[in-house]
């Protein structure tokens, strides 16, 4: 009798063992197949445009592949200025930005934003790694060979996840002037561990969004300004701290005191808008000698 209870307590061991296995190989596959709706938050809706805080901007559409994206071309009314190639985080669009633009556009800048494929007005499917990665090698073409704008002109700015997207677009065009990256992360990896830390899966297994910036950022030779509030909940300034460590000189890093993730501009006032500007100002004086 008791050896028949005991191969029934087994059994039912042996399926419940089965069923949790089971389920702890749909959630890594579940995860691995829809990684990016965890990573991508986009919106179609503009909540405003460049028009509303006074900036004149042209509406274009850039071709990525078989698709558009909307972007917004804001000239600057000085002839020859540096032109900034701004790249959103992830839960942002084209209509956050109007403020961000004109504080760029006040310091003399020519800014060309863009929203990535499944972001605001932009056709295509739901954004990956490889797609915005693509979508800003698009927005660089367009700056470069359909305005003719040199290379060494153009300055990448990217905040969050732009600044991935900024890094690697540098590491595919190393003749940019500068790169500016603000609230960035070292790769997706460090960052699953820093807001996951207790997670009991194989990430290596399962991560396909790889977002390795500061792999990249080693081999590159370009002036690098890296800003990061010291209160960002979201993304660790440390990780700032390690990409400056890793990138070569000139590099030069802000960290703003009680800034987080979304307000570095607000909380860090003239000191913010200084050390763009003096970026800004010597990688274009060294491009122009």
């Amino acid at each position: 009798m008791s050896f028949g209870v005991n191969h029934y307590l087994l059994k039912k061991l042996c399926i419940s063992g089965g069923i949790c296995i089971l389920i702890y190989l749909g959630l890594i596959l579940s995860l691995r197949v829809w990684q990016t709706r965890l990573m991508f938050f986009p919106s179609e809706v503009l909540r405003n445009r460049p028009s509303a805080v006074g900036l004149h901007y042209e509406d274009v559409w850039i071709q990525v592949q078989q698709e558009k994206i909307n972007a917004w071309w804001i000239p600057s009314t000085h002839p020859n200025s540096p032109v900034i190639l701004y790249l959103h985080g992830n839960g942002s669009n084209l209509g956050d930005l109007p403020e961000k633009v004109l504080l760029l556009h006040q310091l003399g800048l020519s800014v060309l934003v863009i929203d990535y494929r499944g972001y605001g007005l932009s056709k295509g499917d739901f954004p990956s790694e490889q797609s915005v990665y693509q979508d800003a090698d698009a927005a660089w073409n367009y700056l470069t060979v359909q305005r003719g704008i040199p290379p060494e002109k153009i300055v990448l700015y990217g905040h969050s996840l732009g600044g991935a997207i900024a890094i690697e677009l540098a590491y595919r065009h190393q003749d940019v002037a500068g790169v500016i990256v603000e609230g960035t992360y070292t790769s997706m990896r460090k960052m699953v561990d820093y807001t996951f830390p207790y997670l009991w899966l194989p990430t290596d297994l399962i991560l396909t969004q790889q977002f390795n910036s500061i792999e990249k950022i080693r081999v590159l030779n370009i002036p690098f300004l890296f800003i990061h509030g010291t209160d960002d909940r979201v993304v660790p300034y440390q990780m700032s701290q390690e990409l400056y460590a890793a990138a070569s000189f000139p590099k030069t890093l802000l960290l703003i005191p009680n800034a987080g993730h979304n307000n570095l501009a607000a909380t860090g006032g003239q000191k913010y808008l200084k050390a763009i500007s003096d970026f800004i100002q010597s990688v274009n004086l060294e491009t122009t000698r």
